[in-house]
């Protein structure tokens, strides 16, 4: 059985004053009843929660604030749901709402239950309609956007298909609405091919992504071989024509070898907080024999980070590139005072303390 994850961007679900798009919604919808009747499962990952609690608080601009945003959401989750709930209901397909944060997919006992979740609700043909959990995540715990959300379930789903639907017909390269020599991209196959294109940020109101999340989202799906298409939400007939293979949007192929989407995630999504300065000798380890790091190459910390968080770890300064990224098993403080000191001396210090400073498995290349 065919699996397709269409993910909605907040431009498809609600205008910029964060009123829902009944009309589309209910087309996108009518299209993945008409798929599911087919027999292709369809598991939709909305946004546009924030988006409709604006519209009902009647808040001019998207919030700031963690605890205003996290309100919003909350205030606009169910009712964003039970639209999609009444208009697949309308062809009779059920629906199920469905919310994830990043603990679900980076702890392997929260990973394995959402995929048993998702694959029952799929066997009992249920379409699941997705969205993050926004009233109890953070900065430091959300996939940030998503795009990024909708790339980790269809890596978890080992769906057949991406799609992400957003305002404009795929990518473009530069910004159709702001220059007119713009041209479509039809197709990417080698993401090298990507850094002359000027691929932007949101400029929607309501939205947190924008084309560069979506490309950073079809990246991590093809490592993982999935076939990923960007495509207007707007054209009649879009979804069936992804899943058909049809032109329309912008295809990405499935890339050579496949990448953990863990690393996938911490490489594109999880926001730095500092950066480890390490010593040639821990670089070359990092790079050539994918080690761990240990306190004792390092030779220098910046910023103020905590255990848990993401950092930067690049060669010295005289230097200065970067190696890669990981999750660091100190803080700040802590790893300024053990830095360049072996294992034995690290533990009289610290008693309890890690080996590493940053695991080999919670580490990426650059």
């Amino acid at each position: 059985m065919a699996i397709a994850v269409v993910k909605l961007g907040s431009s498809i679900v609600a205008d910029d004053e964060g009123v829902v798009r009944r009309d589309a919604l209910a087309r996108l919808c009518a299209e993945t009843a008409k798929l599911h009747a087919a027999g292709t499962s369809v598991v939709l990952v909305t946004s546009g929660a924030i988006a409709r609690g604006m519209e009902v608080m009647n808040l001019a601009i998207r919030p700031r604030a963690m605890d205003d945003l996290q309100a919003a959401s909350a205030v606009g989750q169910g009712k964003l749901f039970r639209v999609y709930d009444e208009l697949l209901q309308e062809h009779g397909v059920p629906s199920a709402q469905v919310l994830l944060t990043f603990f679900d997919m980076s702890a392997r006992s929260h990973y394995l239950n959402a995929r048993q979740t998702l694959r029952k609700l799929l066997d009992w043909r249920v379409v699941p309609v997705i969205n993050e959990n926004d009233t109890t995540t953070t900065d430091e715990i959300s996939f940030g956007d998503n795009d990024f959300l909708a790339a980790q379930v269809a890596i978890l789903l080992d769906a057949d298909l991406l799609l992400l639907l957003t305002d404009t017909d795929g990518l473009y390269t530069a910004d159709p609405r702001r220059h007119r020599s713009a041209r479509h991209v039809p197709e990417v196959a080698d993401f090298g091919m990507l850094q002359n294109i000027d691929i932007a940020m949101s400029t929607s109101p309501l939205g947190s992504g924008g084309m560069r999340s979506k490309v950073v989202a079809a990246e991590m799906a093809t490592a993982a071989g999935i076939p990923a298409v960007i495509a207007s939400g707007h054209r009649e007939g879009v979804i069936a024509a992804a899943v058909a293979g049809d032109d329309g949007g912008t295809r990405f192929r499935p890339q050579d070898g496949r990448v953990s989407s863990f690393k996938l995630w911490l490489k594109y999504a999880k926001p730095t907080h500092g950066r480890i300065v390490v010593d040639d000798g821990a670089a070359h380890a990092l790079r050539e024999r994918g080690t761990s790091l240990l306190p004792v190459g390092v030779v220098e910390v910046q910023g103020d980070f905590q255990a848990g968080d993401a950092v930067d770890v690049s060669t010295p300064n005289g230097d200065g590139r970067s190696i890669g990224k990981g999750i660091v098993n100190y803080s700040a403080e802590e790893l300024r005072r053990i830095k360049g000191l072996k294992t034995s001396e690290v533990r009289e210090l610290l008693p309890r303390a890690s080996e590493e400073a940053v695991h080999r498995d919670y580490f990426v290349l650059e």
